[in-house]
């Protein structure tokens, strides 16, 4: 006999009157979540109660009913009731929509169970709701205000109308999730979001990141320099179309059209340079995104003198000083912060800057000989370089003393160094080297005699220039500022050779902080060095000691080649480098070096970037993408080894052999290895006073042995 099934009976509704209901103390919700209970009161208001509450009588100890109903499950919409009965908007005795709850189970069950079997909705649904609802009429932000979700979720949700319908209909089905389908989103190509999918679905790499980089694989960003330099207003009024991710923060987006960027940006490049040149009468104007390294390498570089502040900029320049040097001095001796005090430091400091940026007046026939190269830097904005003159622009050497050498030849007086007796003139007269003398006659003296004199007066004065470490590093210093900033009359006693190699076919050299940094230095020396290089002993000889010492190092620096070529590897040049760098604690990833696709890891094979993955994050971590495809390993390896510290083989530093008989060590090698420090000892008696100060030699040496990362540095570029 088939055994009955037993029938279920559901709770009753009915209306109880608001004043007879009460909180139940056994409902688990205790925490705040969701939406407000204002603005829950206003939906109730708006559209009625949706839901009804659940109840159960209340009995007194003898179980006879009170007359008042205990909630349970409902205590939010209860407590949004109660605020509107407060405001009068609903009256203590209306009837409210209840469940009377006649089951054997628990208040506190009841109110578990309500809480926990309920499901949110899925995106998916709210998509379609709120899409439903913008068809209707309604705008996002009225969606939002009625839904008391923000204008941006609405915004978020209604971008899924722009993903393909197989791939929404995948994340239905769970095979995708959310944060992927948001990542499709950021285009409405459906073609392009099926083929990303159907390539990364075949591989472990599925992460919503990989997904938008592959969406976004052949345009540009928003910050791209070229695109804040044309202005993505002035991109989108010329046709092009900006991609934008709601759902993560995109910094303006990517630009779909990289021809339509690039020919905008040339063209406000062309016409700024046009502008500058009409503006400023320059000869000439060079404009491009980007010149090599070293490319006014050749010119002569002239610069500007800066506009003279008035007599009331001074004052005010004075006061503005003051003001920042004392509130400084205080803020840096208080113990609390101050958010104001920080904000006047800015202000103060914003205007003296402003004073000190002050616009450069440049020589109007330098000018008009001159040019000037115009690019963009890394943010976008023009990067001028004012006052080069190419070589064939420089003025002809038809001097007076010229004219009166070509013309004194004329009459009879023989050219320094033309004689025809083979002899030299010294002041227009000509020495012969003659065997016969005559008592009366006083003739020049003979080569060969002049060579001995001034060979003797050579090596004297080069032992007082040795007596005069002062002196004799100011000489040094006058010939490399020579070499170093003035293309033409640097002429030197000293036969010192200065070369700075160029470096133009290494991409984006320009750009990085240390050039940038070279720059400036070079920049600001060239603003303080005289004109006219007959004038630059003077100023080295007044100029402080502390100055001396930097811009002998800046001279120094731009010297050093470390640079190994196919077809020269300058092995002792490059084992030099390498304690050049030890003495003054110098190392590539310290200095702010990491291998990025474009520096490294998108110019070497598929096996150097498993290499470099495996040497910095292990095995595993070079597996995960050994399967991509080249472009996609290097841009997923720079992921990797961001932070690492790795560093390729030329930049490393070489491992210094633990003894001289270790095998490789060349005998010149282990001589130069094992004399540092003597050559350190018997060299610190005779360094410059300028290098040290006044204090007692012995003292100094002492000093230069312990604080030999600053005293190895002037003594190589000396050498």
């Amino acid at each position: 006999m088939a055994q009955a099934i037993e029938k279920i009976t559901l709770s009753v509704g009915r209306d109880i009157p608001f004043n007879k209901l009460v909180l139940s103390e056994q409902n688990v919700r205790r925490t705040k979540a969701g939406v407000s209970i204002e603005d829950l009161a206003d939906d109730i208001a708006r559209r009625g109660l949706l839901t009804s509450l659940n109840v159960r009588a209340e009995v007194d100890g003898e179980g006879k009913g009170t007359g008042f109903f205990r909630i349970p499950a409902g205590g939010r919409r209860y407590r949004a009731l109660e605020l509107l009965v407060s405001r009068k908007r609903l009256a203590k005795t209306a009837g409210i929509p209840c469940i009377v709850s006649i089951g054997e189970t628990s208040e506190t069950e009841d109110s578990l169970a309500e809480n926990i079997h309920r499901a949110d909705l899925h995106p998916l649904d709210q998509y379609r709701a709120f899409q439903t609802l913008r068809e209707q009429g309604i705008g996002e932000e009225e969606i939002a205000a009625r839904f008391f979700v923000s204008a941006a979720t609405v915004r978020q949700r209604l971008r899924l109308a722009s993903v393909s319908p197989r791939l929404l209909e995948l994340y239905a089905n769970e095979d995708m999730k959310l944060e992927q389908i948001m990542a499709f989103s950021l285009t409405n190509d459906h073609i392009r979001q099926e083929q990303v999918w159907d390539t990364v679905s075949r591989q472990q790499l599925r992460e919503p990141y990989y997904i938008r980089r592959l969406l976004t694989e052949t345009t540009i960003r928003a910050g791209d320099r070229r695109a804040v330099y044309v202005g993505v207003d002035a991109y989108e009024v010329a046709g092009g179309v900006v991609m934008r991710d709601l759902f993560e923060q995109d910094n303006g987006g990517w630009l779909q059209d990289p021809a339509l960027v690039e020919k905008l940006a040339l063209e406000k490049l062309a016409a700024d340079a046009e502008a500058l040149k009409a503006a400023e009468g320059w000869k000439w104007v060079e404009a491009a995104f980007d010149f090599p390294y070293g490319h006014i390498s050749g010119l002569r570089r002239f610069y500007g003198r800066q506009v003279d502040m008035t007599d009331e900029e001074i004052d005010r320049h004075g006061d503005l000083k003051s003001e920042y040097d004392e509130l400084d001095a205080a803020y840096a001796a208080a113990e609390e912060h101050s958010e104001e005090t920080e904000h006047r430091l800015e202000e103060l400091g914003a205007e003296l800057d402003r004073f000190n940026d002050r616009p450069y007046i440049f020589d109007p026939e330098d000018v008009a000989r001159g040019g000037v190269f115009i690019s963009l830097d890394a943010g976008g904005e023009l990067r001028i370089e004012r006052g080069f003159v190419r070589p064939e622009d420089e003025p002809q050497p038809g001097t007076v003393e010229t004219d009166a050498v070509i013309s004194g030849s004329e009459v009879g007086h023989e050219v320094i160094g033309s004689s025809s007796t083979g002899g030299v003139s010294i002041g227009g007269r000509v020495v012969n080297d003659q065997s016969e003398e005559e008592d009366d006659v006083i003739r020049p003296l003979s080569d060969r005699l002049v060579v001995d004199l001034t060979a003797t007066r050579t090596v004297a004065l080069r032992n007082a220039l040795a007596n005069d470490p002062i002196i004799a590093f100011i000489a040094v210093l006058h010939a490399f500022v020579l070499k170093t900033f003035y293309l033409y009359g640097s002429d030197t006693c000293l036969e010192l050779t200065l070369q700075s190699a160029g470096f133009g076919q290494t991409v984006g050299l320009a750009d990085t902080v240390w050039a940038k940094e070279i720059d400036q230095r070079q920049e600001a020396w060239g603003q303080d060095l005289p004109k006219a290089p007959d004038d630059l002993w003077d100023f080295l000889i007044g100029l402080d000691e502390v100055s001396r010492l930097a811009l002998f190092a800046h001279c120094a620096s731009l010297s050093l080649n470390a640079v190994i070529e196919p077809w020269n590897k300058r092995t002792r040049a490059i084992a030099h480098a390498d304690k050049l760098a030890r003495s003054i604690g110098f190392d590539m990833v310290d200095a702010g070096w990491t291998p990025t696709v474009d520096a490294y890891l998108g110019r070497v094979t598929k096996a150097h970037i498993l290499q470099a993955v495996r040497e910095a994050r292990g095995e595993q971590s070079a597996h995960l993408i050994d399967h991509l495809k080249k472009a996609d390993m290097a841009r997923e390896a720079e992921r990797l080894l961001d932070g690492s510290g790795w560093l390729p083989e030329p930049l490393r530093m070489a491992i210094e052999e633990a003894s001289a008989d270790s095998p490789g060590t060349a005998a010149g090698d282990v001589a130069d290895n094992t004399g540092d420090d003597a050559l350190l000892e018997a060299e610190a008696s005779d360094l410059p006073a300028v290098l040290g100060g006044n204090v007692n030699i012995n003292e100094r040496a002492t000093e230069l042995k312990a604080d030999f990362q600053v005293e190895q540095k002037h003594l190589d570029a000396a050498e």
